[in-house]
Order: structure tokens, then C-alpha cells, then sequence
């Protein structure tokens, strides 16, 4: 099953073009007009997104439950782990064996049912939108509003997609370079220190035991490594605490990854937002550090959020050598991510800003409506 709209997911009838052929028979026999035809061919796609809706709904709820389970099952194993970690030289050889193989595979499924549970709620989320737009067009229809009329909202809904397309394909690109780059090349390590380790058993002991050392120091750097990644694809501790403790988390361990000297300030009522402003509220956060890291030389950052009933503020300064005219060209690697943010607030009416002069660093502030 597959929807429409294309990458949309789900589906559960024929191809839209006999659908359409079908209905213009139809149509045609019945004696309908252009209008009405098209009326008829919108209802049939309302009611078809609907099935999918309540379908898809079911499978978000079975996938959560899996993902809790799994959960619960990898605090288990952990906290079996620690233990084994206490007593690790009178546990025996299999017991430890088969303790961190069940470990890596609960993490495993753990991290594929959360990316699946993701996907779905991203299909989900896009699917109500979906309903919402032929909900409306149908009004408009219906109240003798012409197709003529409403082409620019169908060509603006077109336009919109097609930015998201693109930034999920950059946001893959980076994903795959990072993962090509970092715990790729670690893997095929392993592999080969594994090798060596294996032969120096029966000629070099006291030498094989290094190489297994090294291998499990190389282990443990890349587990940190993939735990970064996860955390800067989709934080866990976003959906569950929501945006300021998850912000505290994120700069906390920014500062130890980076070494920039950040100070944060948090002020206002914290409360949790609607989860699609929490999330673009956090990327831009994300966004503005790493144009901080990667572009401004800096070695100071003072960062300060603030949340009230009606607003979110986020404003960042620096001491780095300044960046404005990078974010006014538009070629700048500098500019894409953040007018990428700029574009996402602009649609839910907040805005982003940048003041900086050669030598004197950047501010950028950015605001948000929470509702």
C-alpha cells in the first residue's frame, strides 16, 4: 500500500490513471460538467485519505508500543550490562559474548522501530495536510468558487513540496557523507584489528590482548560517535521532556564536543509547544551552532531563549570574524542552512535576523509565534 502525493506513503487502490479514466466514463455517461467531475474525483480522493488516515493510525500505535517495549528491554539489558562491566573478569567468556550481542541487537531494532515509527508519523502528519487541502477545495468548490481561482494555492502547495523533497534529499546526503566518513571507516577497522587480533592468539597473547584493548577503545569512541548522530537526527529527550531541557542537554554537550565557550540563558515560562515548533524552533538552534563552529572562528557564544505564552525568542552573539556577507550571497554555503530556517519560519510567521560587521562577530535572532 502506498499514499499519493508522491513519497506520501500509502495506498490501497489502482493507479490514479484509471481511476481517472474510469471516473471521465463515468462522468461522461452521467452527463456531469468539467466542475462537477472534478467535485466527484475529490471526494473519492477525501474518502480514500481518510481509509489511509485511520489505517495508518492503527500502525503509529502498534509501532509505539513496539518502541516502548524495545525500550524497556534496552534499559534491562544496560543495566545487565553495568553489571557484567563490575565483576568482568570472573564472568565467563559466552555469558559475556551473548550479553552484549543481545545488547547491540536490542539496540538495533530499537533504532529501526524508531525510524519507522518516525516515517509513519511524518506520513501521518503529511496525510492530515493532504485531508485538510481537499477539505478545503471541496468548500471552495462547492461555494462556486472557480478552479481557475484557487490555481495559485494549488501551485504554492506544489512549490512547498517540492522544498521539502530537497531538503530531505540534502538533509540524506549529509546524513550518509557523515556515516560514510565516521562509523564506516570504523567498521572496516574492526574488521581488520579483529583480523590481527585473531592471529596474534596462539603466537603473541600479551600482543593480541592489546589489539583487543584498541579494538574496544575504537568501539566505544564509535559508539559515542553513532549516539551523536542519533541525538542530532532526532533527539529522543525532544518528544518526551520537550525544547528548553532538550536545548540544555544539546549545548551541554556541544560545549564538550566543540570547546566553545557557550553560555546559555533561559528565561520565560517554560512549556511545551506544538511538537512541529518545537522541532523547527530546535533546528534552527542546531543550524546557528553549526554555522558557528564551521564558518565564524569563533570562541565565545552567548545564547539566550526565551518563551512566554505567545513567543519564542532565540537569539545567539558571537565573537567571530563576522558573517554577513556570506548570509547575503546567495552561493554562500554559510546562507543555504540558514535561509532554509528563515523560509520555515517565514511559513509560520516568525522571522530571522543577522546583524555582523567584519572582525566583530554575528547576532542572529530569530522569533517564533507558539501558537
Amino acid at each position: 500500500m502506498h499514499y499519493a502525493m508522491g513519497g506520501y506513503g500509502y495506498r490501497t487502490h489502482i493507479s490514479n490513471k484509471r481511476n481517472t479514466g474510469l471516473m471521465k466514463e463515468s462522468a461522461a455517461e452521467e452527463g456531469l460538467s468539467p466542475l462537477e467531475e472534478f467535485i466527484r474525483y475529490s471526494r473519492d480522493e477525501l474518502d480514500q485519505v481518510s481509509t489511509g488516515l485511520r489505517e495508518i493510525g492503527l500502525l503509529v500505535e502498534q509501532s509505539q508500543g513496539e518502541v516502548d517495549k524495545l525500550a524497556q528491554r534496552n534499559a534491562t539489558i544496560t543495566s545487565h550490562l553495568h553489571q557484567i562491566q563490575a565483576q568482568f573478569e570472573v564472568v565467563p567468556r559466552e555469558d559475556i559474548r551473548s550479553a552484549y550481542e543481545q545488547a547491540q541487537d536490542t539496540q538495533q531494532r530499537l533504532f529501526t522501530m524508531r525510524g519507522q515509527l518516525e516515517k509513519l508519523q511524518s506520513d501521518q502528519a503529511n496525510l492530515l495536510r493532504f485531508e485538510n487541502y481537499l477539505v478545503r477545495t471541496l468548500s471552495m468548490l462547492e461555494t462556486g468558487v472557480t478552479p481557475a481561482s484557487i490555481k495559485p494555492s494549488i501551485d504554492a502547495n506544489e512549490s512547498t513540496i517540492q522544498k521539502v523533497i530537497e531538503a530531505q534529499e540534502n538533509e540524506r546526503r549529509k546524513i550518509s557523507r557523515l556515516i560514510h566518513d565516521g562509523p564506516a571507516q570504523a567498521l572496516a577497522n574492526f574488521i581488520l584489528q579483529t583480523e590481527i587480533a585473531m592471529r596474534l592468539f596462539d603466537i603473541d597473547p600479551n600482543q593480541a590482548k592489546d589489539e583487543l584493548n584498541s579494538l574496544k577503545e575504537a568501539a566505544t569512541s564509535t559508539f559515542s560517535q553513532v549516539r551523536d548522530f542519533i541525538f542530532d537526527l532526532r533527539p529522543m529527550m525532544l518528544d518526551d521532556l520537550g525544547l528548553i531541557p532538550t536545548v540544555r542537554r544539546y549545548v551541554e554537550a556541544y560545549k564538550e564536543k566543540t570547546g566553545l565557550d557557550i553560555s546559555l540563558t533561559i528565561t520565560g515560562s517554560e512549556r511545551r509547544l506544538e511538537q512541529h515548533r518545537e522541532v523547527i524552533c530546535f533546528r534552527s538552534l542546531q543550524e546557528i551552532l553549526s554555522n558557528i563552529r564551521d564558518h565564524a572562528q569563533a570562541t565565545q557564544v552567548k545564547l539566550s531563549v526565551y518563551l512566554d505564552e505567545d513567543e519564542v525568542r532565540v537569539t545567539s552573539e558571537d565573537n567571530g570574524r563576522g558573517l554577513r556577507a556570506h548570509f547575503e550571497s546567495d552561493e554562500s554555503e554559510y546562507a543555504s542552512g540558514l535561509r532554509d530556517v528563515q523560509e520555515l519560519l517565514s511559513q509560520l510567521g516568525g522571522e530571522l535576523k543577522v546583524e555582523s560587521s567584519p572582525d566583530e562577530g554575528t547576532k542572529v535572532g530569530l522569533s517564533m509565534k507558539t501558537r
